[in-house]
């Protein structure tokens, strides 16, 4: 399986601003504020230097999950300052993570592991995502808060 097969399966599109390729799989009834009860997407992410996911913050937890491919590492910076590394992928004994939940208010940004070639992999919210939610990041400002992850803010970052 190659990542052009995935596309055309899933027909993915383009993720606006965040980067990476996405098709919505499921939505949820709609609420009376107009959002979805759940939602989730699959995406794609490759080794292609512009291809990660930008950093960026939701205001509900976010699940993502690891179907195939390489691991995916994810860059999060918590509220209270502090920041971690998760790694998505099928490695458990290893301290991958098959199923990994972003709190909500966390920045995150994701890319393949060095070495990899593509990710596949999905995201789920309970409510469901809506355009709105999303919030991009200012890798400046980041990296001014989180001052040892500089580096990786900034390659992280999109304008």
């Amino acid at each position: 399986m190659t990542p052009e097969d995935l596309i055309a399966h899933y027909a993915l599109e383009p993720i606006p601003r965040e980067g990476g390729l996405f098709r919505r799989t499921w939505a949820g009834p709609e609420r009376a504020d107009g959002r979805p009860e759940g939602s989730a997407i699959v995406a794609l992410l490759t080794a292609e230097p512009d291809d990660y996911s930008a950093l960026h913050r939701l205001p509900t937890d976010e699940i993502w999950h690891f179907y195939l491919g390489d691991p995916l590492e994810m860059l999060l910076l918590a509220p209270d300052g502090t920041s971690r590394t998760a790694v998505l992928g099928p490695d458990v004994l290893g301290g991958q993570h098959p199923q990994f939940t972003v709190p909500a208010g966390t920045w995150m940004g994701a890319q393949v592991i060095a070495g990899g070639a593509w990710s596949f992999f999905g995201c789920t919210m309970a409510p469901g995502f809506t355009y709105g939610d999303y919030e991009h990041g200012d890798a400046a400002e980041l990296a001014a808060r989180h001052p040892a992850e500089a580096a990786r803010i900034t390659g992280l970052g999109r304008p």
